[in-house]
């Protein structure tokens, strides 16, 4: 392990951070709406965009469902798929509001089994499949971060200046093109928990003082999970999932230690 080169996390810890710059404002809003599992399902149909590019054979890279090599078919299919289901939300967020949780959920399992159906017959299916979940992101590297870094800038442009324009729709339609960079960039696993451990570890921190502690959380929690996967040679986005989780933990326990004095004297 003395060998290993840690100059070679850099580019994963870039992509990482460029991840959690949209993340972040946009899991806080999706806690503070209530719909947690709104970023599970429209990055599992973005991958499931992803997987109908692989099997029509519009994407040309053999090894991998990524951004190894970007070409407009793919992008344009998972950002299709993931925009379907941001505008089929919108409609049944409008026509069925008190079950809208429960919709979330069979639409993300119905994209799920949906791309294990397309991937049935594949020989590389199970392969395909977990770096869909999983990510690859210990393998990113700089000319991957290019076009994520530019997308990004003007999707934070549009949030910090219009997102009092938005309403459910422009909400979920940015959501959608957000994820589907981010599920190529590191997976369905650490996409979920980019969005919802920084926004419950920042919980009832408001304004830009608890969007800067999520964002430091976001950014400890990418550090230290590939800083363990590479010491401990484990799966990088599972690592980084886990360490991200725990400090979502611990945030919350903190904030909750130091509101029970104030709550026992009014009380």
């Amino acid at each position: 392990m003395n060998e290993f080169d840690w100059s070679l996390l850099a580019a994963p810890f870039a992509a990482g951070l460029l991840v959690l710059a949209t993340h972040v404002p946009l899991g806080r809003e999706v806690l503070k709406r209530g719909i947690i599992f709104i970023d599970l399902a429209i990055a599992q149909v973005a991958g499931l965009g992803l997987m109908l590019a692989k099997i029509l054979e519009w994407s040309h890279s053999e090894d991998t469902l990524g951004l190894a090599s970007i070409d407009p078919a793919t992008q344009i299919t998972a950002a299709a798929a993931a925009c379907t289901g941001a505008l089929l939300l919108t409609w049944s967020g409008k026509r069925w509001p008190e079950i809208q949780e429960a919709l979330i959920g069979l639409l993300f399992v119905f994209a799920a089994s949906a791309g294990i159906l397309l991937l049935a017959h594949n020989p590389h299916g199970g392969e395909h499949l977990k770096d869909m979940l999983a990510g690859q992101i210990l393998w990113v590297n700089w000319s991957q971060l290019a076009l994520p870094a530019v997308i990004y800038a003007a999707i934070l442009v549009f949030w910090f200046t219009l997102r009092q324009r938005f309403g459910d729709g422009g909400f979920y339609l940015l959501f959608a093109l957000t994820v589907t960079l981010s599920v190529q960039l590191v997976g369905v696993f650490l996409v979920f928990t980019s969005l919802i451990a920084p926004a419950i570890a920042s919980r009832g921190r408001a304004g830009w003082k608890g969007l800067c502690f999520a964002y430091g959380v976001g950014a400890l929690g990418y550090a230290l999970g590939l800083a363990a996967s590479a010491w401990w040679d484990l799966p990088s986005g599972a690592a980084i999932a886990c360490v991200l989780c725990a400090l979502a933990g611990v945030g919350l326990r903190s904030r909750q230690a130091k509101c029970q004095p104030g709550a026992q004297k009014i009380q």
